[in-house]
């Protein structure tokens, strides 16, 4: 009888514990990221009762829901994201990406501010830091496209508001006039240059096949344009040659010609942000230009379930763990999906069944102490009237 109440209150206490297991899980099923836990039962020397073995980690995914704010991560498949804390060095790892750009342009944990970890050139572990890409520096114009029509029946055609970014990122505006010169040279055009002032900064000669189209040889004019003290390099493009995709001399045809900069531009910010499939910073400035940044790092290791949970978002790896780190999309790890996070893995009607089977466990051991309770009493009475 007294070996009997002393395993029914190991299982009032065992089963005290795993109903604090799932009233954690319970509460965290709405945490990002969170993986539920279990508790391990285990017999206690040859029938003296139970108690809690362990507990573990469930490694299932949980659902992948859109959130909308580029720097939201999930990641769709095995992998852990690397956190760094800046203080201490030390490495952290979670399923939860929600994560946000702090005042100094490192990507971090929205909690706990532990640096996002990404891979260098050398494929090492870096911080993600997108200050340095915040804007574009200025950049000069090294080429002008020049399309439209001139007419040979037109003795002269302008060409106005031809921009110009110098090494600074100023736009400056410059202007020509194409001359006809077809009874000189069949399909010739004299070009003169002028500045905003009208002085006048350079000339050249373009000529076109009797079909329209640009000649070789003859459908750029080079420019050595005074920039100050210097001088920059501009070629005015007007097509590839034998071809109308530029510059074209139609009869019948109306004349205008429009230049616009191929390359070139002053300081540009960013226009919008967002991680690819491959965890890839994908960035798009005023000007629509496109440029890649740095790349989120991933984290594996042999066995998940050791891992130890510091929280709902946190897990620390043990001393016996090596971890292999990568890139989304890359051997075992699975692909990012921005703009989206990894709700708990937490199944409310899973948990709510084992809640119920952990009550009647508790209330079943809670009986059988009260039998045995009562049958030690009745015992001391029995001995008590004898």
């Amino acid at each position: 009888m007294l070996q009997a109440l002393f395993n029914s209150l190991s299982g009032l206490f065992a089963f005290s514990k795993h109903l604090d297991t799932i009233s954690n899980n319970i509460a965290n099923m709405n945490t990002p990221g969170f993986r539920g836990g279990d508790s391990y039962f285990e017999n206690v020397m040859n029938q003296f009762g139970t108690r809690i073995a362990g507990s573990g980690i469930d490694t299932a995914e949980g659902q992948i829901e859109q959130t909308g704010i580029a720097t939201d991560l999930a990641i769709d498949g095995e992998g852990l994201f690397i956190l760094k804390d800046p203080a201490t060095g030390h490495f952290y790892y979670s399923r939860a990406g929600q994560f946000i750009f702090d005042p100094n342009g490192y990507l971090v944990d929205s909690v706990d501010a532990y640096r996002v970890q990404g891979t260098d050139g050398d494929g090492n572990l870096a911080d993600i830091n997108i200050s340095p890409l915040r804007t574009l520096p200025a950049s000069p114009t090294t080429t002008v496209n020049i399309t439209g029509n001139v007419s040979p029946q037109d003795s002269t055609v302008p060409i106005s508001n031809i921009t110009v970014y110098d090494a600074d990122g100023i736009a400056r505006t410059y202007s020509a006039t194409l001359t006809n010169n077809t009874a000189t040279t069949p399909g010739s055009w004299l070009a003169s240059f002028s500045d905003s002032t009208g002085k006048a900064v350079g000339n050249g000669e373009i000529r076109f096949n009797s079909d329209g189209s640009i000649q070789t040889d003859h459908n750029v004019i080079n420019l050595a344009l005074p920039m100050g003290s210097a001088t920059q390099n501009v070629t005015c493009d007007f097509g590839a040659p034998g071809t109308t995709s530029g510059a074209t001399d139609y009869s019948g045809v109306t004349s205008g010609l429009t230049a616009s900069p191929k390359d070139g531009h002053g300081v540009i910010g960013i226009a919008s942000y967002a991680f690819d499939q491959y965890g890839a910073l994908k960035l798009t400035y005023s000007d629509q230009e496109k440029k890649q940044g740095p790349r989120v790092a991933l984290a594996a290791f042999p066995d998940e379930t050791s891992l130890q949970m510091l929280n709902g978002r946190l897990y620390e790896a043990p001393t016996d763990q090596v971890s292999h780190t990568g890139g989304a999309g890359e051997g075992i790890f699975g692909q990012i999906t921005g703009g989206s996070l990894e709700m708990s893995n937490v199944d409310l009607t899973q948990e709510l069944a084992d809640m119920i089977v952990i009550q009647r466990g508790y209330q079943a051991s809670s009986r059988v102490m009260t039998v045995s309770n009562s049958m030690l009493q009745d015992l001391y009475d029995s001995t008590r009237s004898g």
